[in-house]
């Protein structure tokens, strides 16, 4: 095995799990095809009908990934942190991008052409064994997200959201904007300070000025609707099935 010559970020503890779950060789080979990319918070990897130009492997950073409807009207359908891949549909033949990529967590990202990657994919039988149990699951959780948007109320709604967010990035602090959930959850910013102050009010969570403390999680999670563990459980299904 020689170390050295696979990306840095791969190799250690915060790199991304799908790449690690590859055989040596064949990151050794993909090696020189990757670029390792610093991502900033809000910024806009890519919009629905754009060309996919490039693929994104976080390590550290958390991506957003946001339905639109008539350009303005949005909904969060998934998550892709060091579990995932933004732009695993380019392997299935599909150029353009589906859905707004928004970063969430600052952090690096191994990014690799579309071109290269659809190559290397079509020859690399452990590339599709990985890609294929992570888009299942990705969908499983788009689904599920989709049901609970249109079932539950809000406040369930966002200890949901925040939930899945600190078990991605594992910390029980982050930074998420009014604006930024309104867009996740397909609401108002108004509908989402009601249901802030009223987690916070039980003693579950600490909200200010974007800040975020979760409290008590055991708490939180029983605040939220069953939704939670439903897509929790396909999420360590997705980066546990990386590794089978």
């Amino acid at each position: 095995m020689n170390l050295a010559a696979l990306p840095e970020q791969v190799v250690q503890q915060d790199g991304n799990r799908l790449l690690a779950a590859l055989p040596v060789d064949d990151l050794e080979r993909l090696a020189p095809m990757f670029d390792t990319v610093r991502l900033e918070v809000g910024a806009v990897l890519c919009e629905p009908g754009d060309p996919l130009r490039y693929i994104y492997f976080p390590h550290d950073s958390l991506i957003s990934l946001l339905a639109v409807a008539e350009g303005r009207m949005t909904l969060e359908v998934g998550l892709v942190g060091r579990e995932g891949i933004l732009g695993a549909t380019v392997a299935l033949g599909h150029d353009v991008a589906q859905v707004r990529a928004v970063v969430q967590r600052a952090g690096s990202a191994s990014r690799i052409d579309s071109a290269q990657f659809r190559s290397e994919f079509t020859r690399n039988p452990a590339l599709q064994r990985v890609l294929y149990r992570y888009t299942d699951t990705l969908l499983a959780q788009a689904i599920q997200i989709a049901v609970c948007s249109r079932f539950h109320v809000l406040e369930a709604r966002l200890a949901r959201s925040l939930l899945i967010t600190r078990d991605r990035l594992q910390s029980d602090k982050f930074h998420l904007t009014h604006e930024f959930l309104a867009h996740a959850l397909g609401v108002r910013r108004v509908g989402v300070t009601k249901a802030a102050s009223a987690l916070q009010q039980q003693g579950l969570i600490i909200y200010s000025r974007g800040n975020i403390e979760i409290l008590d999680v055991p708490g939180l999670a029983a605040a939220s609707c069953k939704c939670y563990e439903i897509v929790k459980d396909a999420g360590a299904g997705a980066e546990a099935s990386a590794f089978v």
